[in-house]
């Protein structure tokens, strides 16, 4: 609601807004009924994810970079250029797009010239932002943190302009911030960095236990303390590691070498690996197969699951995105419009093609209505008309 629309609801007398309120407790902190869990902490877990773990980058890379090289359509060309500029290295839609992923909370900064007018949009990282409320709870400002220094920013200029755009993902149980998607995949993404390590112990160890020294020289011989020591070290300094597996082993009178292999178990072990690995993609709103994990017979080929990445995903994301930015920048560009140019996406160029089949056969539609459904503007003799 714009400044001039809030007015005009104090004089109608819309009342008084409900207080906003928030627990003492971290808006990450959660329970468990079982054994108490870690709290969910933003850098910690973006290390463990985005940065060591291949399946939940690709899987956010996907969705980010798939929003931010989509083609929109034609719009006011400032708004255009404000949404198309980087910032700082940044690419704006691609930035917000990762931080709702992953933190659950996108915050833009509207950087403004002389005369008030909008000159750039930079993301803030969501991590280092708080929401500072007023006696009743709503947000008066956002304190922006860096190390000792702090900077506020007031939600509104003395023009009533806003200064700080906030998005942010649903959370049922915090008024101020929202719940990003890798608080969720935690778990998972744990069990497939374990799964890897595991993996890699394994490929160190000849990909597999390798076997046990039985010493045979009587029921009841056994090697002396020394004896042990000394075979253990050996067998640890020359057989053991990923640069002596193969190496020939000669074994002295008494001692036998008996192989083993991997049991169903340890077989069972790539199972859950790939069981973590499509979590983490579903978390994210990924399709499984889009990510080269095996196993998924979910949809038929690639093509399918690229459409329902876009339509599932990628589409409803870009319109949240885009109606928080549409709606912050509303006092600068009140008629402006956002939106991805749906015929220019190839993941959706069949659906596009027999939308346009379905229209062109309505008899019963006019083309004004016709080219309102395929999202078209009007033609310039229709606007010529109504003007």
């Amino acid at each position: 609601m714009s400044f001039l629309q809030t007015l005009a609801a104090a004089f109608k007398g819309g009342g008084d807004r409900v207080p906003l309120a928030r627990s003492f407790n971290s808006p990450w902190a959660f329970a468990d009924t079982g054994a108490p869990r870690v709290p969910f902490e933003y850098r910690g877990s973006v290390g463990r994810a985005y940065i060591d773990n291949p399946v939940a980058q690709r899987a956010v890379r996907l969705v980010a970079e798939g929003i931010g090289g989509a083609p929109l359509l034609e719009t006011d060309p400032d708004l255009a250029r404000l949404v198309a500029t980087t910032s700082a290295g940044q690419s704006l839609l691609e930035t917000l797009a990762s931080h709702l992923l992953l933190h659950g909370n996108g915050y833009v900064q509207i950087m403004k010239d002389a005369r008030g007018r909008p000159v750039e949009l930079f993301a803030l990282r969501p991590e280092r932002m708080s929401v500072i409320a007023g006696s009743d709870g709503w947000p008066t400002a956002y304190a922006y943190r860096v190390g000792e220094q702090s900077l506020t920013i007031p939600v509104l200029d003395e023009d009533a302009s806003p200064n700080v755009i906030h998005i942010r993902h649903f959370h049922p149980t915090d008024d101020h911030y929202g719940a990003g998607c890798l608080a969720a995949a935690e778990q998972a993404v744990a069990t497939h960095n374990a799964a890897a390590v595991w993996n890699r112990s394994l490929l160190e160890n000849a990909a597999r236990p390798s076997g046990a020294l039985v010493y045979e020289a009587g029921d009841t011989a056994t090697l002396t303390p020394d004896q042990f020591d000394r075979l253990k070290a050996e067998l640890a300094r020359a057989f053991s590691g990923e640069n002596n597996a193969g190496r020939p082993m000669l074994l002295e009178g008494g001692l036998k070498w008996q192989s083993m292999s991997m049991t169903p178990a340890d077989m069972d072990f790539a199972t859950l690996k790939a069981a973590a690995a499509r979590d983490i993609a579903l978390a994210f709103g990924v399709p499984p197969m889009l990510l080269g994990l095996p196993g998924d017979s979910t949809y038929s080929n690639y093509r399918e699951a690229n459409r329902a990445l876009w339509r599932l995903t990628l589409l409803p994301l870009s319109a949240k995105l885009f109606a928080a930015l549409l709606e912050g920048l509303e006092p600068w560009y009140p008629d402006a419009r956002l939106a991805i140019d749906l015929d220019r996406v190839p993941a959706l160029a069949e659906d596009r093609e027999r939308l346009w089949a379905q229209v062109t056969d309505a008899d019963f539609l006019t083309d004004a209505e016709k080219r309102a459904l395929l999202g078209l503007p009007e033609a310039p003799a229709e606007q010529e008309n109504n003007s």
